[in-house]
């Protein structure tokens, strides 16, 4: 059993005497794996990590796992988490709803990124009309720039998120939203960076979801099943589905983490898994094509977040698949390195900097 010596300081300061880490073990999933001490990691600062972990400073963590060179070299489980459990990784799901959007533009059923939005829902009529709805591009919500007045971060949003969840009808919520105004101190669309007024919007996430059955006929697990889960080898997971039954594309999905993992490799090799492309390399490369900018601190592509860690003077750039509760898929193509975290903090103050503290200071300081 592994010694550990732990003094409670900020940042997760810990000393560790660990023993040699037990490689992942090699299953008939796609995986390769690799010996993390054998290829040069520091051992030492991931038994700190566990220690960091199990002690409390990032409460709720059920896995952590470190892909490198598309070998999975770290693997481990905590609390309730296990190889064979369902993690519901809650906005992360938005990530792969981009994924399959490219998989239906890929194979004809969607036009492209600059589809229009409202064209897709001929049958249906909505208030609010404006003709700036005509305009909107299927790109407008993957870069969570619709000029929706649609702002999970704002309680009195028309578009918040949880008005939608108790609405009956979430496609109609969608689409009878009204349109955003700006005051003389809000910046707009064209004084932004990228030319792009970025403002997180679950719904149009899920009508995005709701375009991809619409397009392809299919339920959107059913898709999700045949173009992406089967190709990668994953042969388990959860999708959740509206009120009015549409699948879910803005959260809720429940994967293995082993399999979310591919995710992260399958964006980190221009949409390929073990040599055969899933996703066009073009779809994958304007998903990690910088287009708005969410906050001083970030930037976004097509659902998907672009952070930066620095480490020892060197800077490491980062994309992500994130959730509620500090869940995370970390995508960095410099470093060759894809990570999952899985937790279950859903809700509380201060989950998502606790799992980016453990990436930058024990997963990039243990890297070789």
């Amino acid at each position: 059993m592994r010694r550990l010596a732990c003094l409670l300081l900020p940042l997760f300061a810990c000393a560790v005497t660990a023993a040699p880490l037990t490689p992942p073990s090699r299953l008939d999933d796609g995986w390769r794996v690799a010996d993390a001490a054998a290829d040069g990691w520091n051992t030492a600062t991931l038994g700190a990590m566990e220690a960091a972990i199990t002690g409390g400073q990032a409460p709720d963590t059920t896995s952590v796992l470190i892909a490198r060179d598309g070998r999975l070299v770290y693997e481990r489980y905590f609390n309730d988490g296990g190889r064979e459990v369902l993690n519901n990784t809650r906005s992360a799901t938005k990530s792969v709803t981009a994924l399959l959007v490219g998989a239906a533009v890929d194979r004809g059923f969607i036009p492209g990124a600059q589809a229009k939005v409202y064209g897709f829902f001929g049958d249906r009529t909505w208030q609010n009309a404006d003709p700036r709805k005509r305009d909107f591009a299927v790109e407008d919500l993957l870069t969570m720039s619709s000029q929706w007045e649609c702002d999970d971060e704002n309680s009195f949003s028309a578009g918040n998120e949880e008005r939608m969840y108790i609405s009956a009808d979430w496609t109609q919520f969608a689409l009878d939203l009204p349109m955003k105004g700006y005051p003389s101190w809000a910046p707009r669309p064209a004084d932004s960076p990228h030319g792009r007024a970025f403002a997180y919007c679950t719904a149009g996430a899920f009508l995005l979801g709701a375009i991809v059955e619409r397009a392809t006929h299919q339920p959107l697990a059913t898709f999700a099943h045949d173009a992406l889960e089967t190709p990668l080898g994953i042969t388990r997971s959860q999708w959740q589905r509206s009120s009015e039954g549409v699948g879910m594309g803005g959260g809720g999905t429940a994967y293995r983490s082993r399999d979310l993992a591919k995710f992260g490799q399958l964006l980190l090799d221009g949409g390929r898994w073990q040599g055969r492309q899933i996703v066009s390399e073009d779809w994958v490369d304007a998903m990690t094509t910088v287009h708005a900018q969410a906050r001083e601190d970030a930037d976004y592509g097509y659902l998907l977040w672009r952070f930066h860690f620095d480490v020892a003077g060197k800077r490491h750039d980062a994309w992500a698949m994130s959730g509620n509760g500090g869940n995370y898929v970390f995508v960095l193509p410099a470093d060759r390195l894809v990570v999952v975290l899985t937790r279950t903090r859903y809700n509380q103050r201060g989950m998502h900097q606790e799992s980016q503290r453990l990436m930058s200071d024990y997963i990039l300081k243990a890297m070789p």
